[in-house]
């Protein structure tokens, strides 16, 4: 029966490259040398072209990256590669919460080491050389360093927390392990921007003047009670301009990039925020989290009646169950299930997007929020006229044509 399992697990890897490896490749099909009818005016000739060469370049790195990083997951299954590191590790330790630890730890340290060339030659040549990139090296590899710090500290504590539930409760574990996890996704949301964020970049709180006021009026106007508006130094490593909600209830807050508020118009940057607090005032937020929690649930849940299958482990070559190796071979026996509610999710969010876009248009400006997204798309180089499929599959909002198309109608 484990053999059935190795080789079910090997299809579904295979299959799951070979079909994201075609969405690509349709996505290279609606590719232009000619600005289309429908999008003149948003970009001129030279921009275009440079847009139509940055996605192709990066549609080529990602198929030689990703190739890579499939040849080496399938060497790891092939050759039982997961087995190999189980036995080093239980070489020196026999503790199932330490040997679970070092096992990931091995694994996602080999992974980032063989993954940084790729991010070096993206971050410093692709990005580079379309303008993007202000990212020193020093600053590359403090981000790394800290990377690897933050994700053995948290990933690694969160990790034994569970280990340890399940030890104690064994078949109720999912339970106990669901509450942990839930109250800390939720911790997360409300403190990430406290915690995690001042780790990577500054955030100061955007000065009193128009733009300020503008936000402030705005939200006043909507019942939207906000205090916390800051502007982080997006600069440090791109051009590229953003801006995002974080937090719930009192710890929400505003954080503009300063690469958007250095190139968009006070009124556009207000409709970007408008069509942010349009997703709270729609509960997009609160859905969102609690579709979230619950598909944790459910996981844990199917998970605690495999962890301890004997057929999962050999199906890696481990002939002891532990928790670790349950683990990853459940990922992947379940990664077909994820892949189906993905695109459901996907569906969601693109039409909560839209749901968000109707509020800025109905509440404050729509020709201010078109301007805006025409402004992020130029700026950041994005794709035009991906292809319906890639979309559908990929995309949790809809197009940058679909989005003015809904603006025309002031989002009705």
């Amino acid at each position: 029966m484990h053999s059935v399992l190795f080789w079910i697990i090997i299809v579904i890897l295979v299959a799951d490259f070979l079909f994201e490896k075609y969405l690509d490749y349709l996505n290279t099909t609606t590719m232009r040398e000619t600005i289309p009818d429908e999008v003149k005016g948003i970009y001129d000739s030279d921009e275009y072209k440079k847009q139509q060469a940055y996605q192709r370049e990066n549609n080529r790195f990602g198929l030689i990256s990703g190739s890579f990083s499939f040849v080496v997951t399938m060497v790891m299954f092939l050759f039982f590669g997961f087995a190999f590191v189980n036995n080093i590790v239980y070489g020196f330790t026999s503790n199932a919460i330490l040997s679970a630890i070092f096992f990931f730890g091995i694994i996602m340290f080999a992974s980032d080491l063989l993954s940084i060339p790729f991010s070096v030659y993206d971050t410093f040549v692709i990005e580079n050389k379309y303008g993007f990139n202000k990212t020193t090296p020093k600053t590359f590899i403090l981000d790394t360093l800290k990377g690897w710090v933050i994700s053995a500290i948290i990933g690694g504590g969160l990790l034994a927390l569970i280990i340890l539930v399940y030890q104690k409760t064994q078949e109720m574990f999912w339970i106990y392990a669901w509450i942990l996890i839930s109250a800390f996704s939720i911790f997360m949301a409300m403190f990430y921007s406290n915690i995690i964020v001042p780790l990577f970049n500054k955030q100061t709180p955007l000065e009193d003047g128009v733009l300020r006021s503008a936000i402030q009026q705005f939200s006043e106007k909507v019942g939207f009670k906000l205090d916390n508006i800051f502007v982080i130094n997006g600069s440090k490593r791109s051009t590229k301009a953003n801006a995002y909600f974080t937090g719930l209830g009192a710890k929400k807050r505003i954080v503009l990039y300063d690469t958007l508020v250095n190139n968009m118009e006070t009124e556009e940057i207000v409709a970007v925020l408008a069509h942010e607090i349009g997703h709270y005032k729609n509960k997009h937020v609160v859905q969102s989290l609690l579709i979230s929690l619950l598909h944790t649930g459910i996981v844990l849940f199917v998970f605690s009646l495999l962890v301890s299958n004997k057929t999962l482990s050999m199906a890696l070559g481990v002939e002891e169950p532990n928790f670790h190796i349950g683990l990853v071979a459940f990922g992947i026996l379940y990664s077909p299930v994820s892949f189906v509610l993905g695109i459901f999710m996907n569906i969601l969010s693109r039409g909560n997007e839209y749901q968000a876009d109707a509020f800025a248009a109905q509440n404050y400006n729509a020709d201010a929020l078109a301007s805006a997204l025409k402004k992020l798309s130029v700026k950041n180089l994005s794709n035009l006229t991906p292809h319906p499929l890639y979309v559908f599959f990929h995309y949790s909002h809809p197009t940058l044509l679909q989005r003015l198309a809904h603006l025309k109608n002031k989002g009705i």
